[in-house]
């Protein structure tokens, strides 16, 4: 029987989320090309792995045994890379990162030049998600470490099947359109009366801003719920808002754009979440260095 590594690691989703679609989102695959993975496993192991009860599939007492060995194979291949790069004299690898647009722009294109030049064998392929998706899909396999971000007056859930490495530490600035505010620093009660321009409350970014408007003693009037913080900074360009920027996002701000510093700050850790199972892996080691170097260096460096 020859069972495919990426076959095993449909089942083990498919028994974590209970549909196809929920399977193939965590992976990033369609959900047709993971019921045809799933179908083609069935006819290697010869026997059917689940049954469809509506929406939601269970799997069958062999798709339950398979899948518990999957966990142990899964496991003993991630343990067997670790090994292999501890041993060998150079660290050759390939590793997929989760990032976010502000991450993505400020700190890695040149933290990755320099690991490159450095460490020429480490190769880092990005996978751009939401802030609030990526730690779960270290958790799940999908990537092997992502960015990850605290805000003081919320931070994440935590999973204990990950450790963390603190990269940076930022604050939030205010981003008002030209002439709004004259002041070079304002209070965020100084924003209460304007039209926001914010994510959706669902979101990490927009929850946190949303809470500490509220202990602030208001709420947001938001006319524009945007995802993107590029986009959102473009329409405070146009007078058409205010919002807030992290430091690394003011990288992102178009002409046309006052930022003004908040005398009380709502300040944010960006970390790199990965697996408990792969902190002694060198590779990742040298890319946490290389991305801790880089946010010193933009005097962003973890307190």
């Amino acid at each position: 029987m020859d069972l495919s590594l990426q076959r095993l690691r449909m089942l083990r989703e498919l028994r974590r989320r209970g549909t196809v679609t929920a399977a193939a989102a965590a992976l990033h695959y369609t959900a047709s090309a993971v019921s045809q993975q799933l179908a083609q496993l069935e006819r290697d192991v010869g026997s059917s792995l689940f049954e469809r009860l509506g929406r939601r599939v269970r799997l069958t007492d062999t798709g339950l045994v398979l899948a518990d060995h999957a966990e142990e194979i899964l496991g003993a291949v991630e343990r067997a890379t670790l090994a292999l790069e501890e041993a060998q004299a150079t660290v050759s690898v390939r590793l997929t990162a989760g990032v976010w647009a502000s991450v993505a722009s400020g700190l890695l294109p040149a933290a990755l030049s320099q690991l490159a030049a450095e460490h020429p064998g480490i190769r880092v392929r990005t996978r751009e998600l939401a802030p609030e998706d990526t730690a779960g899909a270290v958790r799940d396999g999908a990537l092997d470490f992502s960015f990850v971000i605290d805000y003081s007056g919320h931070p994440m859930a935590w999973d204990t099947g990950l450790e963390r490495a603190v990269i940076a530490d930022e604050r939030l600035h205010a981003a008002v359109p030209p002439g709004t505010i004259a002041a070079p620093t304002v209070v965020l009660t100084d924003l209460a009366d304007h039209p926001w321009i914010l994510s959706g409350p669902r979101s990490h970014f927009g929850r946190a801003v949303r809470i500490a408007c509220q202990r602030a003693g208001f709420e947001p009037r938001v006319e524009h719920e945007v995802g993107e913080q590029s986009t959102a900074l473009a329409m405070v360009a146009a007078g058409l808002g205010v919002t807030l920027v992290s430091d690394l996002g003011l990288a992102l701000c178009p002409p046309g754009v006052d930022v003004r510093a908040m005398i009380e700050p709502i300040t944010r850790t960006v970390s790199i979440a990965y697996r408990t199972g792969t902190a002694r892996r060198t590779s990742l080691q040298l890319v946490i260095d290389a991305v801790r170097t880089e946010a010193a260096a933009r005097g962003l460096g973890a307190r």
